[in-house]
């Protein structure tokens, strides 16, 4: 497509970082970008939602948290749908570990976004994948940090050290957000809304539906 002028898609993305189905919808969203990069320009916004906002930073064990949250048998079978789903991605999903309030997380991925929107883009995945694939916990500090370092986010440990720096600006993303009818909730261009793990094929439909 020599000497075609891409058409710009801008894409607001509201997730939380311990949410399965969102960093599956990221992994399709991805797929989607690659498939389209020759046709469009892509500038992506992540906003923080929180499924649980009273879950404890120091965390509690995803298991048992699931296991309380849905049911024991409910559970199961979500977590083996899950792992099914991320096999899929060629990904291994483990429910060991701690999960946690994800609000850290939140603010350092806002913090990423003021500097660069794909390291912020990149640094959701980074995050995503230590946390569900390797057992890492949402809430460790030092694993955000080295996230932010994998990333070359510049800065990171001394926004983190300030437990104030983003926070007003990461609280009202969450109210504005709040409403929202299930995530991650995908926004292309103010025009095209949805919801869901959606497949590669529905985020290529909206891309040239929001550039019509």
């Amino acid at each position: 497509m020599a000497g075609t002028k891409k058409k710009f898609v801008e894409i607001d993305i509201i997730a939380d970082t311990v949410c399965p189905w969102c960093f599956v919808g990221k992994r399709n969203l991805d797929k989607a970008l690659e498939e389209g990069n020759d046709r469009y320009e892509f500038e992506l916004r992540w906003h923080p939602f929180q499924i649980d906002p009273e879950v404890p930073k120091e965390g509690t064990y995803k298991r048992e948290f699931y296991d309380t949250k849905m049911g024991a048998d409910v559970a199961d079978v979500f977590n083996t749908r899950m792992a099914d789903i991320f096999s899929s991605h060629d990904m291994t999903y483990k429910i060991d570990g701690l999960t946690g309030n994800s609000i850290e997380s939140h603010r350092l991925i806002y913090f990423a976004g003021l500097q660069d929107r794909d390291k912020q883009h990149d640094l959701v995945d980074e995050i995503c994948l230590g946390y569900f694939t390797d057992g890492r916990f949402i809430g460790d500090r030092d694993y955000l940090l080295e996230c932010a370092e994998k990333i070359e986010i510049e800065g990171a440990e001394e926004f983190l050290d300030d437990p104030n720096k983003g926070l007003t600006e990461v609280k009202e993303e969450l109210k504005k957000y709040s409403e929202v009818k299930g995530i991650p909730y995908f926004v292309i261009n103010g025009k095209e809304e949805f919801a869901g793990a959606q497949p590669t094929e529905v985020f290529l439909a909206a891309f040239e539906a929001a550039t019509k």
